[in-house]
């Protein structure tokens, strides 16, 4: 055991930190050992994941210091941050700088950041296509990590790596087919005709544990991973089979997705948009043939629909 690189990892009982716990702890023969940091490691995710033999630590992305204990010894460290629970770019960025100080100060050897693009560097703030948010963002939620990268990359040696759309959000986040006054089930996304780059939040931290294998192969490197490329036809149309009922889909106007209404709506309707309007660079971002070398295990949309099908709430 003494012998095995200890990866931290921060937002263990997250979906993407999770991803990467499992990852470590399934690979016994892998030569890495897992510490998983969380702010409550009483919780019931915490408990579980320490009964499967991952080392829980207490740790509070507010507190530095505090972070800099979880990550003392360890040869790596996956960061991320947790806009959803707050709302706050602010926020946001001031974790992640707590975490790259951190890291360095315990002489992290090899960071993974969990990132996003700073969609400002293609839709100034001046530009009137999409509305600016909270006075100086377009995509509040992926602009300041995409802030927050050079915080990694000029303390430690960094892997920046941009994910996508979790296919989890059908699920968790409200975005999956919902009955119309016609009875008919309808998935909304204000894309058009363009792909939407998707994947299972788990193989996240599968790619994640794919990139801390591979050595120092890809410090210094950004990596931009997802499972497909799909449209919102597309995925109607897996979601029709995977349910045994006719999806249609409804290719709402971003104007429209901001008007919803419900927290968040704004930040998703410019994402959305801004994947829409720059499809080409966001998807040639991300690398399908790589995520899957990094994780051979990486899902499609539909064995993903297969396998959680019954979970989808369709009210």
């Amino acid at each position: 055991m003494s012998d095995k690189k200890v990866i931290a990892v921060a937002g263990a009982t997250g979906a993407q930190g999770g991803g990467l716990v499992r990852a470590i702890l399934n690979d016994p023969q892998g030569g890495f050992t897992v510490r998983a940091l969380t702010r409550n490691p009483d919780s019931e995710k915490a408990k579980a994941l320490a009964a499967r033999g991952a080392e829980v630590v207490a740790a509070d992305v507010d507190d530095e210091e505090s972070l800099i204990k979880a990550f003392q010894g360890a040869y790596g460290a996956f960061c991320v941050t947790f806009f959803w629970e707050h709302f706050s770019p602010e926020k946001e960025l001031a974790h992640a700088k707590n975490m790259a100080r951190a890291a360095k100060r315990a002489e992290v050897q090899h960071v993974i950041w969990s990132s996003l693009e700073d969609t400002r560097k293609l839709v100034p703030l001046d530009d009137d296509r999409m509305p600016t948010l909270m006075g100086k963002y377009k995509v509040p939620h992926f602009d300041a990590k995409g802030m927050a990268d050079e915080e990694f990359t000029k303390a430690v040696p960094t892997t920046v790596l941009l994910t996508s759309f979790y296919w989890d959000n059908l699920i968790h986040f409200g975005m999956g087919p919902k009955k119309g006054p016609d009875g008919k089930l309808a998935f909304t996304l204000p894309m058009g005709d363009k792909k939407l780059p998707g994947m299972v939040a788990e193989d996240i931290g599968k790619c994640a544990y794919g990139i801390f294998k591979a050595g120092n192969k890809y410090i210094g490197k950004t990596v931009g991973i997802s499972g497909e490329f799909l449209t919102g036809a597309e995925m109607a149309a897996a979601l029709g089979e995977a349910l045994g009922q006719e999806v249609v889909y409804n290719a709402v106007t971003p104007e429209m997705y901001r008007g919803f209404g419900f927290p968040g709506a704004e930040d998703l309707g410019n994402m959305f948009q801004y994947k829409r309007d720059f499809e080409k660079e966001f998807c040639g971002a991300r690398d399908l043939k790589l995520s899957r070398e990094l994780n051979p295990e990486l899902m499609t949309f539909r064995a993903w629909l297969a396998a959680n099908k019954d979970s989808m709430p369709l009210e």
